[in-house]
């Protein structure tokens, strides 16, 4: 007589408790040492299950098949030079800051999975954070393999790992993730699983990844829709786990309350980035950074999300009205200050075209004209003799001691001038951008006094490839040390462009 087969949820009842058991020569706590040290007090981890209840085999055939699809889109898109039918080569500089700054996040956060697998004491999480952590190497794999067709035609793909280590504002995603894997497993899986990825994931992926469609860019497109497959799977694992921690004892609704207070505000100053991407570096945008904003946080986050978890005493997180009050401010803000420094990055800006100015004065009718548009307007007056003949700041700019991002954030309350603050520590005055940053310092000092400030280091002379040999070897210097070669200033003096407008000579679509 044949065997019954076993139902899906059967095999996932013997994957994860079949496959558990009760320790009998060492204590549960040598085996889990980081179960107890963050307050966090559960009764029962058998309450915890998968919504998805995934087995090894159910994860191989779904990713195999996703596998499958993403590599065949990317052959035919290299057969058939792809590349070359982008809306526009200026394109690319959004997915230079992608592939620099989310792709070594994504080998972060399998590490960072992978601890947790280990050292969770229940079964079934433990399983889902085992499956997160493959999901994360993956994501890595196939974001280099669509990134690294365009390596071959143009500049600022290389090196992602080295320049993720060392260049000034790739350290705001990796501030992030340092934060977050030297965290106990219970405040990384709430800063990544719940905060970044339920509330702030679609603010990424979703209308970057149309965004990509959008300019030509399949392979793109096809990996961000394939990782958000996973995601949707992450999100829940998210929220489930918060929503188990906070049934399982009273004593964890605090912790977890100022857990979401600093990890919304960490993750959201992390897609100001985004929204600059959004507004100013996609040749053909779908929407601007102000209506994802509404749409994704203020509508399912803040009126979803938080409205589910009135019911355990959360609140939405503490910084969450200044916010909504910098989303007319907060793209432009951050695109004028890497338009200001592009010479020390590794991919190229430009002033909007008029067409692209309207747009923007469309979207943000309260402040684009009035607060934005004369700096690009003085920018192109502006004579210098550096690549594009247009306005850099040359100089170093002070950084946020938290969120790393220089200090160039408009005041909403008072849009004529920047966010100051800053705080004592132990005799040293300590600056930030924003109340939600000098919060988060303040609540753990002795952390963020340790932070890698890459200006610092500059000026520490520890970001030189050799010692410079005067004044003017400085920048020249720490940019060797970046390995930027032509990577850097304005689009319009680049080989990128050069290249674009000789492989496009005949014909009239190539912006001039």
């Amino acid at each position: 007589m044949a065997k019954k087969k076993l139902t899906l949820a059967q095999k996932y009842h013997i994957y994860t408790r079949g496959l558990d058991w009760e320790p009998t020569y060492v204590s549960k706590k040598d085996i889990y040492p980081y179960a107890e040290y963050e307050g966090i007090k559960i009764k029962d981890w058998n309450k915890w299950e998968d919504p998805f209840r995934m087995t090894i085999e159910a994860y191989w055939k779904y990713q195999a098949e996703k596998d499958r699809r993403f590599y065949a889109i990317l052959d035919g898109f290299i057969q058939n030079q792809g590349h070359l039918t982008l809306s526009d080569a200026r394109y690319l500089n959004s997915i230079k800051l992608f592939i620099q700054g989310v792709t070594p996040l994504e080998y972060m956060a399998h590490r960072g999975f992978a601890f947790v697998a280990r050292h969770l004491p229940g079964a079934g999480p433990r399983t889902a954070a085992f499956f997160q952590s493959m999901d994360e190497l993956r994501h890595t794999q196939i974001e280099v393999h669509a990134g690294s067709n365009f390596n071959k035609y143009y500049d600022g793909f290389h090196s992602m790992t080295h320049m993720h280590d060392r260049v000034w504002y790739l350290s705001v995603p990796k501030s992030y993730f340092d934060d977050a894997v030297t965290a106990g497993p219970f405040e990384f899986v709430t800063a990544i699983s719940f905060s970044f990825e339920y509330a702030l994931t679609n603010l990424l992926f979703v209308p970057f990844m149309s965004g990509a469609a959008y300019n030509g860019d399949t392979p793109t497109m096809t990996f961000g829709f394939s990782a958000q497959s996973d995601e949707s799977r992450h999100m829940t694992l998210g929220l489930q786990v918060v929503k188990f921690l906070l049934e399982q004892h009273e004593d964890n609704v605090p912790i977890i309350q100022q857990w979401i207070d600093k990890w919304w505000w960490r993750g959201y100053r992390l897609t100001s980035l985004v929204g600059a991407m959004m507004d100013y570096m996609l040749p053909k945008r779908v929407m601007s950074w102000k209506e994802s904003f509404e749409l994704y946080v203020e509508d399912q986050i803040i009126e979803g999300l938080f409205r589910d978890l009135e019911r355990y005493g959360i609140r939405p997180p503490l910084h969450m009205e200044q916010s909504i009050k910098e989303k007319e401010f907060l793209s432009h803000d951050v695109y004028w200050i890497l338009f200001s420094f592009t010479f020390a990055a590794a991919f190229h800006s430009w002033i909007p075209t008029e067409a692209e100015m309207e747009w923007l004065a469309e979207k943000y009718p309260r402040t684009f004209n009035q607060y934005y548009r004369w700096r690009y307007e003085k920018a192109k007056e502006a004579k210098t003799p550096l690549p594009g003949d247009r306005f850099y700041y040359i100089g170093l700019p002070q950084l946020c001691q938290v969120c790393q991002i220089p200090m160039g954030f408009t005041d909403p309350d008072d849009p004529n001038n920047f966010v100051q603050r800053y705080t004592e520590y132990e005799g040293e005055i300590y600056h930030f951008c924003s109340d939600g940053c000098k919060w988060i310092f303040e609540r753990e000092p002795e952390k963020f006094v340790q932070a890698w400030l890459p200006v610092h280091e500059i000026y520490k002379g520890n970001c030189f490839a050799e010692p410079p040999k005067g004044p003017d070897d400085v920048v020249p210097q720490v940019l060797r040390w970046y390995n930027i070669q032509t990577d850097n200033f304005d689009y319009f003096v680049s080989e990128d462009y050069k290249n674009w407008k000789e492989w496009h000579k005949d014909m009239a679509t190539v912006l001039i």
